[in-house]
């Protein structure tokens, strides 16, 4: 694949304008997108800077909306969103604060509980999680979507036909941190 083609300071200027038209980003990431696109490096930080003034980039806003639209629209765990952001480049310190306030009234249990409910809608509540290797997809699954150990393992005791099948499980888990 060929480099991208190099832009003037105007030109780079309209490509950070296009990009932050089609979502929104975090400095972090639009950095890496102008910086390949730059013939003077100097113009990144020169159109960052400008974009801040202008109030088109604003990490604080883009991490508590992204976060707030993964918990909302997605049902997400924590450690999911947080993995989500700093992959957006959002600084970590900001992931962190981001993810603690908007988590902060929420009860993960239920959240997981509602994932659950949500991703395996079609199957009865009784059908649920009848093997072990149910058990362990829908573990593994709740892993993925960021919820904690003790709590998913919490919850599908709940769901499972055999709950005793999660006391391994639960042994192996490891300690989860707040």
């Amino acid at each position: 694949m060929p480099a991208p083609k190099k832009l003037s300071s105007e030109a780079l200027w309209e490509y950070a304008i296009r990009k932050l038209s089609g979502r929104a980003h975090a400095t972090g990431e639009l950095r890496v997108a102008l910086a390949a696109r730059a013939s003077e490096p100097a113009d990144v930080d020169r159109i960052l800077s400008r974009l801040k003034d202008y109030g088109y980039l604003n990490d604080n806003k883009f991490a508590e909306s992204f976060a707030t639209a993964r918990l909302e629209n997605e049902g997400f765990g924590k450690s999911r969103v947080l993995r989500d952001l700093r992959s957006r480049r959002v600084a970590p310190e900001l992931a962190e604060k981001t993810i603690a306030k908007v988590y902060a009234d929420q009860d993960e249990p239920e959240l997981i509980e509602q994932y659950v409910r949500r991703k395996y809608r079609s199957a009865s509540r009784e059908g649920l999680f009848r093997e072990d290797k149910e058990i362990a997809s829908a573990y593994r699954r709740l892993i993925r979507a960021g919820f904690s150990s003790a709590n998913s393992i919490k919850v599908l005791k709940r769901f499972a036909a055999n709950p005793d099948l999660l006391d391994s499980l639960e042994d192996a888990a490891p300690e989860d941190q707040e």
